[in-house]
């Protein structure tokens, strides 16, 4: 889409995911089996035909530099590109201070490109999305600032930042991450709540940013500080992620934010559901990743043990032989041997699991060996003293770990 610039903000250390994320970004962290929680951000727009692309990287970002190049390399397409920009430290040797530094740092890109707009979005969250709506809606507000959001319990709107609009869609009141986040008039159970995705107009966009960044009482976020002051300057809209329509799909709104080792298990589980809210098989909107040259996951009967799987999600290379897999998600080569049980688990990839192991509600990293006989999810105090245990009891086997040997 002409006249449009985006801009991922991939730069998320993930703290609360770890051991997932000691070796790797957030945004890079595996998904679904065969994808990265980063490839559904850059979905919404190559499927919305927004093919002009930044991802602001920083924190351990070899795992997501790799899997852009091998997956996402839209050269040869004139006008078209996905290029990945580590914090260049332009303003000094810092890091990124906030998520509107990070744009600040690289406002170069924004003034050489001159777009109309600028779409901000976070790399995180699993949702699909036509950002073009959102545009259309932008430009029929002729908005400033556009901030996509969602209805959100008031149990959990305290976690994001809590907006209020007038019969227009105009916002009329921000608070980010209050302790008492007010509800929607006449819905007390419910907030209105920011997705972090923004629509700017190019001009306010550098304007602020260039007032922001000398301002020496600001802590250079989004949220926090352009939000709260552009509003109150008016022309900042807000668009209703739930009328937001899918071509292919029934009408849902699904949105995850990911950012809990127990809000991921459960992302995953949202996958298995019999009818599940967010599709992997809509060939209107496909989902693109990098995939690697391997064979069809295999199912083997071995001796006297039948092999069984149900309501799971296996990714190319797996070879399950003779074990039982329930209501799990297997990435790539992922090998089971005979007798093992597995069930509600996620194991992420390049994982061996030796015969006769019960493995329940575990998070399994890459290059994980599990010995023979072990037995992981039964006794809590057991699992705590070798692994990391989420507050929800799911159990994270590091990458690399060899356990039982």
């Amino acid at each position: 889409m002409a006249g449009v610039l985006s801009m991922i903000l991939a730069g998320g250390e993930g703290a609360r995911l770890r051991p997932l994320t000691e070796s790797r970004s957030k945004p890079s962290v595996p998904f679904g089996a065969s994808y990265r929680l980063i490839d559904f951000a850059l979905n919404n727009f190559v499927n919305a035909g927004l093919t002009q692309i930044y991802v602001l990287t920083q924190f351990k970002s070899q795992s997501l530099y790799l899997h852009m190049k091998k997956g996402w390399n839209l050269s040869g397409i004139t006008g078209s590109f996905i290029d990945s920009v580590p914090a260049q430290m332009r303003d000094g040797k810092r890091w990124y201070e906030g998520t509107a530094d990070a744009i600040y740092q690289n406002i170069s890109f924004v003034e050489l490109s001159e777009p109309e707009q600028v779409c901000i979005f976070g790399s995180d969250h699993i949702y699909k999305m036509d950002i073009r709506q959102m545009l259309d809606y932008h430009k029929s507000k002729n908005a400033r600032l556009t901030v996509s959001a969602l209805r959100m319990p008031l149990s959990e709107a305290s976690q994001f930042g809590v907006i209020q609009v007038d019969e227009d869609g105009k916002m009329i009141g921000f608070e980010e991450k209050p302790a008492n986040p007010k509800p929607i008039p006449g819905d007390p159970d419910f907030a209105l709540v920011s997705m972090g995705n923004y629509v700017f107009d190019t001009k306010p966009l550098c304007q602020n940013l260039r007032e922001d960044a000398v301002n020496k009482e600001s802590s250079h976020d989004f949220g926090k500080d352009i939000i709260p002051k552009m509003y109150k300057e008016g022309g900042v809209y807000v668009y209703d992620f739930s009328t937001n329509v899918i071509h292919g799909e029934k009408e849902t709104t699904y949105w995850r934010d990911v950012g809990t080792i127990d809000s991921y298990w459960a992302a995953h589980m949202d996958l298995l559901d019999k009818d599940p809210m967010f599709s992997l098989y809509n060939r209107k909107w496909p989902l693109h990743t990098y995939f690697p040259p391997l064979p069809p996951a295999t199912f083997a009967d071995i001796g006297d043990h039948e092999t069984c799987v149900k309501d799971s999600l296996i990714a190319g290379g797996s070879y399950v032989q003779g074990a039982h897999v329930y209501k799990s998600v297997l990435g790539y080569r992922s090998n089971i041997a005979p007798g093992s049980m597995i069930t509600e688990s996620i194991l992420l990839g390049d994982v061996k699991i030796g015969a006769g192991c019960s493995i329940r509600k575990a998070i399994i990293d890459k290059h994980v060996e599990i010995a023979p006989g072990t037995v992981i999810g039964e006794n809590p105090e057991q699992d705590a003293k070798r692994f990391h245990v989420s507050p929800e009891g799911i159990v994270v086997i590091a990458k690399g770990t060899k356990v039982g040997f």
